[in-house]
């Protein structure tokens, strides 16, 4: 029986490639020197795509594979896939959510502590020497009994505030509309309103033209000079450049981030700043958790060949 061929966008781990490239035929786009050269080529016979979070799907790889019928994404986010193209032609998107979301969840929180402690700072104060030299690391911010907001009270932000709730935090939250589940926390539709009463600011909500620079120069000057906004999202949900200008300024406190505008080669104006904590885009990188995204991509890919529902659609 002949394989069903498979765009594959970006690398996967080994325990996904080897079950990957024994249900389908994989042609693997990102070790294409000549891209263009080798999407012209395979293109016309690619039913589906496998594809990650970051790297999506656009409209001319999209419209390179005429047979294309679905595109499996590991990872929750689908943003850098075009919607449209695929709503055109019929096409059905799937994601990886729920899998992830504790994984993120429990880094966002970390990321915090991190940052508000001074833990990369204290580290290297004990490594180099200067707790024998100088004596005791700077004082740093308590996170326990602060007032935090969560953009976004969906998976992710559901579970970020269930974290800081055994923290004793004063929980706010906006998003389109009060939660039913979130009874014992504030609900402020505004942003800006939410950054105010902020010490802390977690950016949780998914990534769509709508929330594209939700987190703007306005909100990041009402979070303040003694604010920490931390983004386990989308880059392009926070105006990096008001961003970048308010840390660098004192605008804004500090920033605990996880995401960045074409990463991984982030503006270097971030690595110069001694007020913000960078990660690698790394929130759900745990072999528990990626195991179970790629096995999801795999079992939409193949719930969709044979005729079954999607377990996780988008479109």
């Amino acid at each position: 029986m002949t394989q069903i061929e498979i765009l594959q966008v970006g690398p996967y781990p080994e325990w996904d490639q080897g079950p990957l490239d024994q249900a389908f035929k994989m042609h693997r786009y990102f070790e294409a020197e000549d891209k263009p050269v080798f999407l012209a080529q395979v293109g016309p016979h690619i039913r589906g795509i496998a594809t990650r979070g970051e790297m999506g799907a656009d409209r001319a790889m999209i419209e390179a594979c005429p047979n294309l019928q679905v595109i499996s994404v590991y990872g929750v986010g689908f943003d850098a896939v075009d919607l449209e193209a695929c709503k055109e032609r019929g096409i059905r998107v799937t994601n990886t959510p729920d899998v992830l979301t504790k994984d993120v969840a429990d880094l966002g929180v970390a990321m915090m502590l991190c940052q508000a402690r001074g833990m990369i700072g204290a580290e290297a104060w004990v490594r180099d020497g200067d707790w024998v030299k100088h004596g005791l690391y700077p004082l740093k911010r308590r996170v326990h009994e602060a007032r935090v907001g969560v953009l976004g009270l969906g998976r992710i932000g559901y579970e970020v505030a269930k974290r800081l709730a055994g923290f004793d935090m004063d929980i706010a939250y906006s998003d389109i509309g009060a939660k039913d589940y979130a009874p014992d926390w504030d609900f402020i539709a505004d942003p800006v309103e939410l950054a105010k009463r902020s010490d802390y600011l977690f950016v949780t909500l998914a990534a769509s033209a709508a929330t594209r620079h939700i987190v703007n120069r306005e909100v990041i000057e009402a979070l303040g000079p003694d604010g920490m906004v931390i983004n386990i999202s989308r880059a392009s949900n926070i105006d990096e450049q008001a961003l970048l200008e308010a840390l660098e300024t004192g605008t804004l406190g500090s920033a605990a981030l996880d995401v960045f505008e074409g990463e991984p080669d982030l503006n270097p104006r971030f690595l110069a700043l001694p007020n913000v904590l960078l990660q690698p885009h790394h929130a759900s990188g745990t072999v528990e958790t990626r195991k179970a995204m790629g096995r999801l991509v795999r079992e939409n890919l193949q719930a969709h060949f044979d005729g079954k529902p999607l377990l996780t659609p988008v479109l």
